[in-house]
């Protein structure tokens, strides 16, 4: 099926031993219309290389990196490897970048940003500029950079960053396509980090696209939604700038009281549970607040049931949101529905 700009966009949101574990996800985006497949960090198949395997064996849909970390790679060979996909699939690429944590930026450049916004502004802007056919002057504190790329048709390159708070988001305004934000709130995402953005782009056109990963989990027999929330975000609870941004969000996690924080992560919407035309309604909720690209996060289901459970329900899902879209389109038309609120229409544990 031809890939749908209004259908849910996909993530295999793990690390990967070998591309063909993630091939089942590929295959489902391509029958499903899928908007794109994404990828996160990987340190074992790293997801460029993944990606391009995929396309190889027929698997060519738009594909993202949701994010890559710049201390890794030079933005030099981080615009090569961006198109070199585009080229390969001839089909959109969203290049997403973040920095990872300051041990890890340490530990490959000797200290950690003193800036982290610096960091990421200037290396948008020379990826950004070098995929437009510019040529780059960049002598600055994290990168240096002269030159430009030879030049060939591809497909279109977006160049994201990874984004989950305000200051991070007027970074992301000033430079980036798109800002790829993870475990975020609909009504965090509209009166904070869209307003942040919308900040940041004050000199552009206009601010850039939001895409959201989503924690999906479909409701089925002996499937306890508490326990498979606390499963799927375990890690991310952990990290500091994630805990502090729900915090901010009004999504109290407290790792003293896993009952609690589970409740609240479904309570919140940064979990949806319940069937897929309850999920697809809760996925309203992103749109109404603004998110552009709603990508499917099926780690619950991937980590306790396998790789293809958690395919056939992203096929479920991203069907129950295709025979959804008529009845959204009128219920817009009736009435707007307050972006900030709860959401209440996927079935919620609390």
């Amino acid at each position: 099926m031809t890939p749908d700009p209004a259908a849910p966009a996909v993530l295999y949101p793990l690390q990967p031993d070998h591309p063909e574990l993630v091939a089942p996800f590929a295959a489902a985006a391509q029958r499903s219309g899928a908007r794109r497949l994404w990828l996160c960090q990987s340190f074992r198949a790293e997801p460029h290389q993944t990606l391009a395997y995929l396309a190889g064996r027929g698997h060519a849909v738009p594909v993202g990196t949701a994010v890559t970390l710049l201390p890794l790679r030079h933005p030099y060979e981080a615009a090569v490897q961006a198109r070199s996909l585009a080229l390969l699939t001839d089909a959109p690429v969203v290049a997403g970048f973040g920095i990872g944590s300051p041990g890890f930026v340490a530990g490959l450049t000797g200290q950690p940003y003193a800036s982290p916004r610096r960091a990421v502004r200037d290396y948008l802007a020379s990826v950004r500029t070098l995929l437009d056919g510019g040529t780059v002057a960049q002598d600055g504190p994290y990168h240096r950079l002269n030159g430009s790329l030879a030049q060939l048709p591809y497909a279109r390159v977006e160049v994201g960053a990874g984004v989950l708070r305000p200051g991070m988001a007027r970074t992301a305004g000033e430079v980036a396509d798109v800002a790829i934000t993870w475990m975020t709130p609909p009504g965090y995402l509209a009166d904070t980090l869209a307003p942040a953005l919308a900040e940041g782009a004050r000199e552009r056109p206009a601010p850039p696209r939001i895409a959201t990963a989503v924690h999906v989990i479909p409701t089925a027999p002996g499937r306890d939604p508490r326990a498979l929330a606390l499963a799927a975000t375990r890690e991310h609870l952990a990290a500091p700038h994630y805990a502090d941004m729900l915090r901010r969000a009004g999504v109290p996690v407290d790792p003293h009281d896993p009952e609690a924080t589970a409740r609240a992560l479904l309570d919140s919407g940064v979990v949806l549970t319940g069937t897929p035309e309850e999920i697809a309604e809760g996925l309203g909720e992103y749109r109404r607040a603004g998110v552009d690209e709603v990508v499917l996060n099926p780690a619950a289901v991937l980590l306790t049931e396998g790789v293809h459970a958690a395919a056939e329900e992203i096929e479920r899902i991203i069907a129950a949101c295709r025979a959804a879209r008529p009845q959204q389109a009128a219920d817009r038309g009736q009435h707007a529905a307050p972006v900030s609120a709860p959401v209440a229409s996927a079935r919620l544990l609390g």
